[in-house]
């Protein structure tokens, strides 16, 4: 792993080891509708506009999608929400906006009860669930709202994803193949479809697929975002950027944005901008991104990253909390958090997450270096002695050592500094506990009344005097500044 030279008692690691790295920039592209991950898709909102533009608060924060038909057809026909049910359903979209997703569960629940028809409802429910990590929860929740509703295209899309998402894109293709059939215009449909494909690593034909649903509803927004997600998945980032670029920024007056607050499109781009090292243009967007819609987890992962990079692990906190509300299993924010929790000089709250992550995934190198340094660097670590820290700290950074990714060129890191660190740190522990264990001096006996004490011999003319006693043969470790952060 490449690392910038630092102390690593004021600040965190340059970047995570390549492998998590790697995976979590990749989340977005490999799954999902709404921005893809585990739970990228939104409620829907009753008030949402059509053509693909997700519902608003006054403060242009994004939590709801459309649920129009994109085919053009009306939706008059479709049962309206009884009013018991419509107000567990606004205290459930209340509570997720908070990242409450237990409230909101527990209101979507309610709100399916109190009216059996509520399709709405049911698909709300079935975001909640994914987003819980109930995933035959949410296929059931999901399916019912097509069951009640045979052409609600947010619940067809989401779980087709999600069957593509979770190994079953064989499935995913027979059920859309089915819709398809039944509802022709359907650009949602063909979208789905070619998103389908686009995880199972068919770029031509989630290329083409995209293209179509385009032809069938020139202003359909996921379809834009699909093809420029699949450039993504298949590495073509300039295309990627040009597609993005029409969405965001247009070409000119003839050409205008065509969706210049697509939160997807922006967390996107911020991802490309990183992968390419354009640290401002990719943090400006992923802000961009969450601004519109907080519940964007990937981005606040992002964020988090560069913060802590900077040592600035109070705003990364920020971000990262509120990220596991909404995804609890996302080992990148545990990982994160602990390192924010650690610099704040919270070991106990850093501990917690940090074994979180060890126990969820064993494959992370870096949560072991971010174990030793928590343990080289937190003086009075509760519960355990100052011994035990530095022996787990060496340890630790030892098995970082042998998981550690290799990087091109034999590229050095700061690993074994902060071993000899520790074990330095250990033998002066151990010399001051073994001078307190010493048994005092045996006292000097009194000089005889009346004896005089001989003087000291002299040296002989022209002999040099005695050699000052040498240095010591290692500095003490610095002791940082006045109000710095370990």
């Amino acid at each position: 792993m490449t690392r910038l030279k630092m102390n690593p008692g004021t600040t965190t690691r340059f970047s995570l080891s390549c492998a998590v790295l790697g995976a979590s920039l990749l989340s977005v592209a490999c799954g999902g509708g709404a921005s893809a991950g585990k739970g990228a898709a939104s409620p829907a909102d009753q008030a949402a506009v059509t053509n693909g533009v997700p519902a608003a608060t006054p403060s242009g924060q994004q939590f709801g999608i459309p649920d129009a038909p994109t085919s053009g057809d009306s939706a008059s026909n479709r049962p309206k929400m009884s009013g018991s049910a419509q107000s567990a359903y606004n205290a459930g979209m209340e509570a997720f906006k908070t990242g409450d997703l237990a409230g909101a569960k527990n209101q979507f629940t309610q709100a399916t009860q109190a009216d059996a028809k509520a399709y709405q409802a049911f698909y709300s429910l079935g975001v909640v669930r994914e987003r819980l990590g109930e995933t035959s929860g949410a296929l059931t929740s999901y399916r019912q709202a097509t069951t009640i509703v045979p052409d609600y295209e947010p619940a067809i899309v989401a779980y087709a994803v999600l069957l593509a998402r979770t190994g079953k894109p064989d499935d995913a293709i027979d059920f859309l193949n089915q819709r398809q059939a039944q509802m022709s215009k359907s650009a949602a449909v063909t979208a789905a479809l070619a998103e389908v494909k686009s995880i199972q690593g068919n770029s031509g034909e989630a290329q083409r697929l995209a293209q179509e649903a385009l032809k069938l509803n020139p202003d359909y927004r996921p379809a834009m975002i699909t093809l420029a997600r699949d450039h993504y998945r298949s590495r073509r980032l300039d295309l990627a950027l040009y597609a993005l670029k029409g969405i965001l920024d247009g070409y000119g007056q003839e050409n205008p944005p065509r969706d210049k607050d697509n939160a997807e499109a922006h967390l996107l781009r911020g991802l490309i901008y990183k992968e390419q090292g354009l640290r401002a243009l990719s943090i400006q967007e992923l802000q961009a991104a969450l601004k519109l819609r907080p519940d964007l987890v990937e981005a606040r992962v992002q964020l988090s990253s560069y913060y802590l990079e900077s040592g600035n692990a109070a705003d990364a906190q920020q971000m990262l909390e509120p990220a596991l509300k909404y995804d609890s299993d996302n080992v990148i924010a545990h990982l994160n958090l602990g390192d924010a929790y650690r610099l704040l000089g919270r070991p106990a709250d850093s501990k917690r997450e940090l074994e979180w992550v060890k126990g969820r995934d064993s494959s992370i190198a870096q949560v072991h270096y971010d174990l030793g340094l928590l343990y080289l660097f937190t003086d009075n670590f509760p519960g355990v002695t100052p011994t035990q820290a530095t022996d787990t700290a060496i340890d630790e950074l030892n098995q970082y050592k042998k998981m550690k990714p290799r990087v091109a060129g034999g590229t050095p890191d700061d690993t074994d500094e902060l071993i000899t660190r520790a074990k330095t740190k250990k033998a002066l522990i151990d010399a001051k506990a073994a001078e307190a264990a010493a048994p005092p001096p045996a006292a000097t006996p009194a000089a005889t009344p009346g004896t005089a004490t001989p003087p000291a011999a002299a040296p002989a003319a022209g002999a040099k005097p005695a050699a000052a006693p040498p240095a010591a043969t290692f500095a003490p470790t610095p002791a940082p500044a006045a109000g710095a952060k370990k």
